[in-house]
């Protein structure tokens, strides 16, 4: 394994050999001291030395430290890491770590439970030192040794240069993104409606168990109190020694002899990439690395297929049994943990910045709160659900008959406050399997039929398309061309059951002809998306049965005013042409779904005919990132490359509306421990950290005016928010 110590020691050597050439900064490693901390939260991501009052100041001494140092210039300097609000690490020149082991204060070269200290003030200047769990603290012996006391010492931080910074992921931007004209004003900055920042095999910082999402098959984590080493670290535990386990590969590629190797940093050998489904995208730096470039709305639902997610813990049983036993595959349950998880990255940014309040990712709950934020300059996240059963409303038969509702109108009042409360703004009534609520929209012929056979026990019942479910009638195809073969040899979980349950005899479907679910709204169905118009959340409509499209979009034109609706996962069941202009002239949004550059530009031209008259295009997009599917790759052959490095908002394809923004330089995003690089016109969109480069290929393939609409798309979310609420 290549440890952080390692690590830290190679950026080291860089930072030598190269001055301050990072183009972010990962603290005060030069001969440029930071000032004096004026609180506990000025320390993050500083260099200090650390003096025990009456005592001296800290060196290190054998295998731990002591305060006998005369003075400043002869102490050890600690990057002071923070692994939450007023919590740190602290990591020392030689890239070990203060931490209380075996009743001892020793150095450590990887972070662990007792690596993690909380800092309190105790008077102006003065600070305390203590485990984040149990009742011990730092103290000195009268020897002056650093050691674990149930009384704590005070402490003083001074300014320090010479530290070795604790190794994470740059965003590769030289210089800071730009803030708003004033609230009342436009705003300028592209929308993420679609994408889900809290799935991995793990929903906390790592202080305490939650589980994971997706019944652990996804892994990696958006954050860990412990940096990126421990966020995207080797996979092997869950995918196994090459990724022979890799459930992707066996379950849902059906490639049993594809493998990848499971390194992760700072190799990235294998992982993440355009076409890994099952390793962590949203690693929050790829996320700041997007925001810098003009990021300003981004919604995050938590979400899950609770029959997929059983087939893979059943899976998992065989990778890590005893604790596989213990995941929790509710659909209800994984989302609200998602959106606590989510809520934590806001303090764990914060505290990176410096405090409360001072970080770049702020959780929003409303449009003008949202304007606010992005006034400041930073990032609006607007928390989501997506899922089959919303409120615990599935559906349960036998091969069909029989069918029980797993919710009432009372659990779906109960619910719907819950998430409220929760922060939860966007929902999807409708996903991938039959609910009590209605029929899922056809898109996959085979996979999700007998995912679905799984979750309720039956088949879907189909009828042919209308107008074939393709064509000009169509903006998105609707429905499939069913499939009745089962995959492959039926030697994993989902075929193995499918086959034991029906006694090998599968539905048959007209032969040809694309079919859509015959399941349309049921009565609870109609009273779920009442209420949540009456409680005005945001709905995506995609997922939603053809024929249930059309009732929403009827039930949207019945409120008072009108109800917006939006498209943002690529029309998931098809989307005619008809409802298309019925979701814009509501006062919705139509946003592509994971494009590249070329995609995103080829579905400016695919809209501007349905467009309304008079009013600014806007196309923003819905990457499902860590969505359990491949993300976009390479425009390919004939595209003009991206140059590296390259410059936003500097040239004749910037229109007026970015007059006073100015320039920011974005180079080859690389990992300096391992030399590792992404360019995209060689691994497309790998993880979320390539959207800045995205945003270079649409300038490239479309120019100003793909530009422009990319840019008005934030403040297109907004007006639609706005109309959502104010009725």
């Amino acid at each position: 394994m290549f440890s952080h110590k390692s690590a830290a020691l190679v950026v080291l050597v860089l930072a030598t050999l190269s001055g301050c050439s990072r183009s972010d900064s990962v603290g005060d490693t030069s001969s440029n001291p930071n000032p004096a901390p004026k609180t506990r939260y000025d320390l993050a991501n500083h260099c200090y030395v650390l003096k025990a009052e009456g005592v001296g100041y800290v060196k290190r001494e054998g295998s731990g430290y002591v305060a006998s140092a005369a003075d400043a210039s002869t102490a050890e300097p600690f990057y002071m890491k923070p692994t939450a609000l007023g919590r740190y690490l602290f990591h020392d020149r030689n890239a070990s770590i203060l931490t209380a082991k075996g009743g001892q204060v020793s150095q450590v070269g990887w972070a662990e439970e007792g690596s993690d200290w909380s800092i309190d003030t105790s008077s102006p200047g003065r600070y305390t030192v203590a485990q984040r769990v149990g009742d011990q603290s730092l103290g000195t012996d009268t020897a002056g040794k650093l050691v674990l006391a149930m009384a704590p010492s005070s402490f003083s931080f001074e300014p320090a240069t010479g530290c070795t910074a604790y190794p994470e992921l740059g965003t590769g931007v030289v210089g800071d993104t730009y803030k708003g004209r004033g609230v009342g004003k436009p705003v300028v900055g592209f929308a993420e409606v679609h994408t889900h920042m809290a799935m991995g095999h793990e929903m906390s910082d790592g202080s305490t168990k939650v589980g994971p999402s997706a019944g652990g098959v996804l892994y990696g984590q958006m954050y860990h109190r412990f940096g990126v080493p421990h966020a995207l670290e080797n996979c092997e535990e869950y995918h196994g020694p090459n990724g022979t386990r890799d459930p992707e590969a066996l379950i849902l590629d059906l490639t049993p002899l594809v493998t990848h190797d499971t390194k992760g940093w700072p190799d990235f050998v294998d992982w993440p990439g355009n076409v890994s489904q099952l390793h962590q995208a949203m690693y929050y730096k790829w996320v700041e690395r997007a925001w810098k470039a003009g990021l300003r709305i981004m919604v995050s639902e938590g979400t899950n297929i609770a029959a997929l997610c059983e087939v893979a813990q059943i899976y998992m049983l065989t990778v890590k049994p005893g604790e596989a036993l213990t995941y929790d595959c509710n659909d209800m349950n994984l989302g609200i943990n998602q959106v606590k998880y989510l809520k934590t990255l806001q303090d764990y940014v914060d505290a990176q910045e410096g405090g409360p309040g001072k970080g770049w990712f702020r959780i929003v709950g409303d449009p003008m709160q949202a304007r606010e934020v992005i006034n400041e300059g930073k990032l609006a996240v607007v928390p989501g659900l997506e899922f089959s059963n919303l409120f615990n409303c599935t559906s349960k038969s036998v091969l069909g008959l029989g069918e029980q509702a797993g919710c009432t109108k009372e659990d779906i009042d109960q619910q719907i406050d819950e998430v409220w409360d929760l922060g939860v703004r966007e929902l999807f009534p409708y996903h991938d399997v039959d609910s009590a609520l209605g029929g899922t929209g056809i898109f996959n012929g085979l996979v999700l039929n007998l995912v679905g056979f799984w979750g309720t026990g039956h088949f879907w019942d189909t009828y042919d398309c209308p107008d074939g479910g393709e064509g000009e009638t169509y903006f998105y195809d609707a429905g499939a061309v069913m499939t009745t073969a089962i995959p492959g040899t039926g030697a994993d979980p989902l075929t193995q059951f499918v086959l034991n349950t029906v006694g090998g005899t599968l539905p048959l479907y007209t032969p040809g002809k694309r079919q859509c679910n015959a399941r349309g709204m049921t009565e609870l169905g109609r009273y779920a998306v009442q209420k949540l118009m009456d409680k005005k959340f945001i709905i995506d409509i995609d997922h939603a049965e053809l024929s249930i499209k059309s009732d929403m979009i009827e039930m949207a034109k019945q409120q008072t005013p009108p109800y917006p609706l939006i498209s943002a996962h690529g029309g998931h069941g098809g989307i005619s042409i008809q409802q298309a202009k019925d979701i814009l002239d509501l006062g919705g949004l139509i946003y592509p779904f994971k494009p590249n550059g070329k995609g995103h530009v080829e579905f400016v031209q695919k809209l501007k005919p349905i467009w309304p008259a008079g009013k600014p295009m806007a196309v923003g997009y819905g990457m499902d990132a860590n969505g359990i599917a491949d993300r976009a790759g390479p425009r390919g052959a004939g595209s003009k490359p991206v140059q590296y490095p390259f410059t936003l908002f500097q040239g004749s394809d910037w229109g007026p509306q970015f007059a006073g923004i100015k320039p920011l330089k974005f180079d080859l995003l690389t990992v300096p421990e391992s030399g590792k690089t992404w360019n995209v016109d060689e691994v497309g969109t790998v993880h979320y950290g390539m959207v800045a480069d995205y945003v270079e290929e649409i300038r490239l393939e479309g120019g100003q005016e793909a530009l422009d609409a990319l840019y008005n798309s934030a403040e297109a979310y907004l007006q639609m928010w706005e109309k959502t609420v104010n009725r």
